[in-house]
C-alpha cells in the first residue's frame, strides 16, 4: 500500500527528444532554413516542414481534444460548424492543408488550433457568440494562425515549450490550477496544456487574416468586431471562464479598435452583409438549452482547481441534476472523488461515462485509477488497456499497466510494460521504479 501511494504522490518527468533535437539544430546552425511567407510572400527563418507541421499536429491534437471531453455528441452542431470552417477555408493562403473543424465539450471559452490544421472550438465559447459571423469570424482568427505558420515560427525560433512538441508527453505531467500531484497522476491534461501562446503580433496577424477570409466566404466583417466585444464583456464580468483564453490569445483594446476600424474602411462595402443570427440560433439550440448546466460545470471546475473539493462536488452534482448524461459532468465528478479518495464513487461516475461515451478516452483512464485505489488490478489493467487501444501514445499508461501486472505477480508482462515506458520517459519516480524492477528482475544491467 505505501508503494502505491508513493507513486500516486509522484509525477515523471517526460521525454522531450523532439524539442531538443529542434534545439540542437538551430543552436548548432546546423539546418538553418528560410521559407517563403504563404501570407505575405517574405522569406523568413523556418526550420519546420509543412509535413512536419501535419505530423506535430496528428501526434498532439487527440490528446487535446480528449482533455476537452472530446468532441461534444451533437453531429448536427459539428456538420455545421464544419461547414462554416470549410468555407473558410477554401478562401485561406494554404487551401491544401487537412483542415477538420470540432467542437469539443469543454466548459472554458477558447477556441484553439494545431499546426496541421486542427481545429476547435468549446461548447463555453460557442454560448457566448450571438450570431454565424462571429462564429466566422472566431474560425477564421484560428485558420490565420495556421495560414501565418505561427506555431511553426514558434518551434523554428527555439521558443516553443516541450508541451507543444512533447504531445502526449504532458498528459501527466501538466496539472492546471494546481489540483496536486493526484490530480497529476489520474494523466489528465491541464486545459490548454498543448495549446501554442501567441504573441500579440501573432493576434494581430491572425485578426486581419480572420477578417479576410470571413468577408471573402461572405460574412460581415461585423462578427470580428461582435467577437472581440464579447471577449472584452466577458474579461470584465466572468474573468476566470476566459482566463485560458487571454492567456494562449493575448487580448487588448488595440484589437478591437482595429477590428472595428477595418470593418468600417477596408471592408466598409462588406458591412451589410449577412450576420446569420436565425441559422446560428437553430444549431445551437440544444446546446444553448444546457446553458444553466454547462454554468455550474464551470463554476465546479473553478472551484475545484482552487482546491476546494466539497464545493466542486456540489456544482457538479447540481449539473448532473440537470443533464445527467453529460460526459463531461460525469468525468468532472469522477475525477472530484478520485481526488478525494473517494474510489467507489469515483468508479461509479467513470463507468457511467464510460457507458455514456465509450469512444472517448478519459472515462476509461478515470476507471482504471479508481480501480488502482481499490487495489482491483486486473480490472485496472483492463481499463487502462482500453484506453490506449482508444487514444495510443500516453506513456503514462503503460507505466501503470505494468505496475497492474507487477502487482498481480506477472513479471514477464510487467517487464515488457516497464521496458516500453523507458523508451520514452527516462526520468522521475515512475521511471525510476520501473528501472529499479528491471534491474532487480534481471532485464536490465545496472
Amino acid at each position: 500500500m505505501n508503494e502505491f501511494f508513493f507513486l500516486e504522490r509522484e509525477l515523471p518527468s517526460f521525454s522531450r527528444r523532439h524539442f531538443l533535437w529542434l534545439l540542437s539544430i538551430s543552436a548548432a546552425g546546423a539546418a538553418v532554413s528560410c521559407a517563403v511567407s504563404p501570407v505575405t510572400g517574405r522569406t523568413q527563418l523556418m526550420l519546420v516542414s509543412e509535413e512536419e507541421e501535419i505530423q506535430i499536429d496528428r501526434q498532439n491534437a487527440p490528446f487535446q481534444f480528449s482533455a476537452d471531453y472530446g468532441q461534444i455528441q451533437d453531429p448536427g452542431l459539428n456538420n455545421y460548424v464544419r461547414q462554416v470552417g470549410g468555407s473558410l477555408a477554401a478562401r485561406t493562403h494554404r487551401t491544401q492543408m487537412p483542415y477538420s473543424f470540432r467542437v469539443v465539450n469543454a466548459n472554458y471559452v477558447n477556441a484553439y488550433a494545431f499546426p496541421g490544421g486542427s481545429i476547435a472550438c468549446t461548447r463555453g465559447i460557442l454560448l457566448s457568440l450571438d450570431n454565424e459571423s462571429e462564429l466566422a469570424a472566431l474560425l477564421g482568427h484560428e485558420l490565420g494562425h495556421v495560414n501565418a505558420r505561427h506555431t511553426a515560427q514558434q518551434m523554428s525560433k527555439g521558443k516553443l515549450t516541450n508541451a507543444i512538441v512533447g504531445g502526449f508527453s504532458v498528459v501527466a505531467g501538466a496539472v492546471a490550477g494546481g489540483l496536486g500531484q493526484v490530480a497529476g497522476a489520474l494523466g489528465s491534461i491541464g486545459a490548454g496544456a498543448l495549446l501554442a501562446h501567441y504573441s500579440r503580433d501573432n493576434e494581430r496577424e491572425a485578426d486581419a487574416l480572420g477578417m479576410e477570409y470571413m468577408v471573402k466566404a461572405g460574412y460581415s466583417p461585423k462578427g470580428m468586431v461582435g467577437l472581440m466585444e464579447m471577449l472584452q464583456s466577458l474579461s470584465k464580468s466572468k474573468p476566470s471562464s476566459i482566463e485560458l483564453m487571454f492567456a494562449t490569445h493575448p487580448m487588448s483594446d488595440e484589437r478591437y479598435q482595429t477590428a472595428v476600424k477595418n470593418s468600417q474602411t477596408k471592408y466598409a462595402s462588406a458591412q451589410n452583409l449577412s450576420l446569420n443570427r436565425e441559422r446560428y440560433m437553430d444549431h445551437t439550440a440544444r446546446l444553448r438549452a444546457m446553458k444553466g448546466t454547462i454554468e455550474e460545470l464551470q463554476k465546479g471546475e473553478q472551484a475545484m482547481n482552487g482546491q476546494k473539493m466539497g464545493e466542486a462536488e456540489a456544482h457538479f452534482r447540481k449539473a448532473l441534476k440537470q443533464t445527467p448524461n453529460d460526459y463531461a459532468g460525469l468525468v468532472m465528478m469522477a475525477t472530484c472523488q478520485i481526488i478525494q479518495k473517494k474510489p467507489a464513487e469515483g468508479l461509479r461516475y467513470s463507468e457511467a461515462a464510460k457507458s455514456v461515451y465509450p469512444q472517448e478516452a478519459q472515462a476509461h483512464y478515470l476507471s482504471g485509477f479508481a480501480k488502482l485505489q481499490t487495489r482491483n488490478f486486473a480490472g485496472a489493467y483492463q481499463d487502462f488497456s482500453s484506453y490506449e487501444k482508444v487514444l495510443p501514445g500516453n506513456p503514462t499508461t503503460v507505466f501503470f499497466k505494468g505496475y497492474c501486472r507487477e502487482r498481480m505477480g506477472n513479471k514477464e508482462e510487467a517487464a515488457r510494460e516497464y521496458h516500453r515506458y523507458l523508451q520514452v520517459v527516462r526520468e522521475g519516480k515512475f521511471a525510476q521504479h520501473a528501472y529499479a524492477r528491471l534491474v532487480e528482475w534481471g532485464y536490465y544491467k545496472r
